[in-house]
């Protein structure tokens, strides 16, 4: 049987992004930056999909900004603060210390210029509350930025209360939101979020292509300088057939939010209670409020790489942590962030799982991966050392 279990990385295209990308590609074909017909048709059909996705996460057509998928989102949402933020003498940033690097690694470039960057601690369920970022604003804080779900353990962050804490401080507030569109309820307006971030991939559109929200008012700083694409703040011809599949993508997804929130957080807590039984193991992240598709787990004495080798030749599509780091032999900083130490770490393994998942894959993956731990650990020095009480088992 083969299994991917890997949809925090990347979904499956659906049937019908798929279908309609094809149609624009043959027969939408104009530049929307043209005045001819055929162009000022594109332009029409961009307009269409602003305005779908915007009623996704419940903002102004105005307010969303084609990119080319999160980390730029990210980037220039931040990048777009500072600029904001050092005009008016403001150089305090708060985020948190397990963020996606596309936000930590902006943060290291804006602190190089300058700006303090404040990590708040996650503690161990990952996560943050709205009294921590409220007691770290100061009279210089230009931005809080939080995610709105953790790519790696799925924890899911109170960006409501945030929202309204940063509104009431009057400080700009972004959420890296592209682990819950599509997957969550969101609503930019009555969250009090004044900017965010989503990518089409993972909510079953194409690699490419995002989005950027930003409040009206704000202005963006440009990360891509070019022609006047994006009302000027993002050069270059827009990708349309990739936008109106993410905009269809989208909008099918925020249409089912309930039913596959339902069917998925099901096999995801069958999932987990199963695999609680192999012993000293640990579940990471918040266990009750996490991604309905997320389970990330640790297994004492193993090393991650080798559990996922061996789950892959079995059919299971896996991951030990974040893709966009998956050639580090670095533990997950985010793992780290929640205090497993370096040696637990090394052992972790995300599974990922969408409503395209079945009962039965569910089955065949805790009929195999206690197998492959248990074979893993009897070849490991480590676990040797563990069960000898050489060494005392951290989990």
């Amino acid at each position: 049987m083969n299994v991917y279990a890997d949809n925090a990385a990347t979904t499956e295209m659906s049937r019908l992004a798929k279908d309609v990308m094809i149609s624009y590609m043959e027969n939408i074909y104009g530049n929307p930056s043209s005045l001819h017909s055929i162009g000022q048709r594109a332009a029409e059909e961009l307009a269409k999909a602003r305005k779908q996705v915007a009623d996704c996460i419940g903002c102004d057509p105005v307010e969303i900004y084609f990119t080319s998928g999160g980390s730029e989102a990210d980037n220039q949402a931040l990048v777009s603060a500072a600029a904001i933020g050092k005009r008016k003498g403001r150089k305090h940033i708060i985020s948190t210390a397990f963020e996606h690097h596309a936000v930590l690694h902006t943060l290291e470039r804006l602190e190089k210029e300058g700006f303090e960057i404040e990590l708040l601690p996650v503690g161990e369920k990952g996560t943050v509350t709205a009294k921590q970022v409220a007691d770290a604003i100061r009279p210089d804080t230009c931005l809080v930025t939080i995610m709105y779900a953790n790519n790696e353990i799925g924890s899911v962050l109170p960006i409501s209360e945030i929202g309204q804490v940063c509104r009431a401080k009057d400080v700009l507030f972004h959420t890296d939101a592209v682990q819950a569109a599509g997957h969550l309820h969101i609503n930019v307006k009555e969250q009090n979020i004044d900017m965010l971030s989503l990518s089409a991939h993972k909510f079953h559109g194409p690699k490419g292509v995002g989005v950027l929200y930003a409040k009206r008012g704000i202005f963006l700083t440009n990360i891509i300088e070019g022609g006047a694409q994006e009302r000027g703040k993002r050069a270059g011809t827009e990708n349309l057939p990739g936008i109106m599949s993410m905009a269809a993508a989208l909008e099918d997804s925020c249409s089912r939010i309930d039913e596959n929130y339902a069917a998925v957080s099901h096999l995801r807590d069958r999932l987990i209670e199963g695999l609680l039984k192999i012993p000293h193991c640990a579940l990471n992240g918040d266990p009750d409020n996490r991604l309905p598709g997320n389970i990330n787990f640790c297994f004492e004495g193993i090393e991650g790489e080798s559990l996922l080798l061996l789950l892959d030749a079995k059919g299971i599509c896996a991951s030990s942590g974040s893709a966009c780091t998956s050639g580090s032999l670095d533990p997950s900083h985010v793992l780290l962030a929640i205090g497993r130490p370096h040696e637990v770490a090394h052992g972790s393994l995300r599974l990922s799982i969408c409503e395209n998942n079945t009962e039965e894959e569910i089955d065949y993956m805790l009929e195999e991966i206690p197998k492959v731990v248990e074979y893993l650990r009897g070849m490991s020095p480590v676990w040797k050392d563990l069960i000898s009480g050489k060494k005392q088992f951290m989990l």
